[in-house]
């Protein structure tokens, strides 16, 4: 970290927005103008919407992360989390990853921090629930799937086998239904290898508390979709819920009850709890209150956008809706990130803010290879389309819309091998603890029985023994 005389713009968070963000402000600044800070607890930022595919091996997962230092040059990248906030003294603390929290000054802040998984406290949850929220949990979701067939294959024992093979998944919105569709389809491949295994041993449930899977892309698409699903063998319930899953027991509301290795929680997200430190004005649901401009309200010096902030949907009010926000999804942020960018250098430079405005563009989403739905909106016309073309412009929409040319090279090249290369199919669930077999070698032999050292006490006792 360096000191400087020049104002210092502090970025809390390094997701997309932050990262667009810093961009963006390092592009319109003049030199030695001001210092871009980023503090994150990661080096790299995630495309999310690319996880499913991590996922299921379709993309490498390190194409899926963008390095902070490496896109950000000219900015200061701490490693840590901010823990508070002193407005009054426009000082932050800063915990790193080791070593003692320290302040931080800052001029200008922009409050990124993003979501999180949202939960509930349903028993065994925590124990036993992957999230999907990082490229971590993508891997481990991907090694942790391959790791059951292993065992599903090499097992005579059928109770073991039965939860080997059941995969649930709670939440059917983007990440759930897209995440249930690219490790169902890279499951059915890896089932062609295993002599014991296929795809109908295996079941796959997908749970949601809504009547409805995929409400961004509408009625008419969600319900394509869902019997899209199940046609490939997919349970899918709706308004239920899970009560519990102890040890691997599924208990849904609606009676049903499975045993499974495997529960995938993708039941929506929630402002990230350490907003509540910062001291900021805070909506019902825990998001930051924002202006159109992006500016926290009550503030002239703080900016919010992406998923922990409440931005109004200035489009949707004009059409009637008074309470319209904007939805928390990859679009917004990306035209958020750059408004907000353009809005800290004209608040520097003492000139006005500008409103963020964005209609709609559509969704689209991939349920696995050649296979998706998209709402493509274009004036008052909505263009719904579904199967492969639909799976085009997924890939096309969301291939553009990652950062650097660098990560849209290396994507779409991982694309192009696909084509005439089989997925891979292989697991690398040791590499979660890559120490465990050199520990074992390593460690002290145990000594056998005859050549154990005598201790004094025992030899004392011998003695005295022999003396009787």
């Amino acid at each position: 970290m360096s000191t400087t005389e020049r104002p210092r713009i502090l970025v809390v968070g390094g997701g997309y927005v932050g990262l667009y963000a810093a961009r963006r402000i390092q592009k319109k600044m003049r030199y030695g103008e001001a210092t871009v800070t980023v503090v994150d607890p990661r080096s790299y930022m995630t495309y999310q919407p690319f996880l499913p595919e991590a996922a299921a091996g379709n993309i490498s997962p390190r194409h899926v992360v963008v390095p902070l230092r490496r896109v950000l040059p000219k900015a200061e990248v701490l490693t840590g989390r901010v823990t508070t906030i002193d407005q009054d003294r426009k000082v932050a603390t800063v915990a790193p990853l080791v070593g003692e929290a320290y302040e931080l000054p800052f001029d200008y802040l922009i409050v990124a921090l993003g979501a999180v998984s949202r939960t509930f406290p349903i028993p065994g949850l925590a124990e036993q629930g992957i999230g999907m929220k990082g490229i971590e949990e993508a891997i481990g979701l991907r090694n942790h799937v391959l790791e059951q067939l292993d065992k599903a294959d090499s097992t005579t024992d059928e109770e073991i086998r039965r939860k080997a093979l059941t995969f649930v998944f709670v939440g059917g919105g983007f990440a759930g239904a897209e995440t249930i569709g690219e490790v169902e389809d890279m499951a059915r491949d890896a089932a062609k290898y295993y002599r014991n295994v296929s795809r109908e041993d295996m079941r796959f449930i997908l749970v949601d508390a809504a009547d409805k899977i995929l409400p961004e892309v509408g009625p008419k698409l969600g319900q394509y979709g869902k019997e899209h699903l199940e046609g490939r063998g997919v349970e899918v319930y709706l308004s239920t819920s899970m009560d519990s899953c102890v040890d691997g027991h599924v208990v849904l509301k609606n009676g049903l009850e499975v045993d499974s290795n495997t529960i995938v929680w993708t039941a929506g997200v929630k402002p990230n709890p350490a907003l509540a430190r910062f001291g900021l004005p805070l909506g019902p649901r825990g998001h930051v209150d924002a202006q159109p401009t992006l500016q926290v309200t009550g503030t002239d010096y703080i900016w919010a956008a992406g998923d922990n902030a409440q931005v109004p949907d200035l489009v949707g009010r004009k059409a009637g809706n008074e309470n319209a926000w904007c939805p928390p999804n990859a679009q917004h942020a990306l035209r958020q990130a750059k408004v907000l960018g353009d809005n800290v250098v004209s608040g520097m430079r003492g000139f006005p803010q500008k409103e963020y405005s964005h209609a709609n563009k559509g969704a689209v989403a991939g349920l696995g290879l050649h296979k998706g739905v998209a709402m493509i909106v274009m004036g008052k016309v909505k263009i719904k389309l579904k199967g492969r073309l639909a799976w085009y412009m997924h890939r096309g929409y969301h291939g553009m819309a990652m950062p650097t040319w660098n990560r849209k090279i290396r994507v779409f090249a991982d694309w192009t091998l696909a084509v005439f290369l089989k997925r891979e199919v292989v697991s690398l669930g040791a590499i979660q603890s890559p120490r465990d077999e050199f520990y074992e070698a390593a460690k002290p032999a145990p000594l056998p029985a005859a050549a154990k050292p005598v201790t004094a006490e025992k030899a004392d006792k011998a003695e005295k023994a022999k003396a009787s």
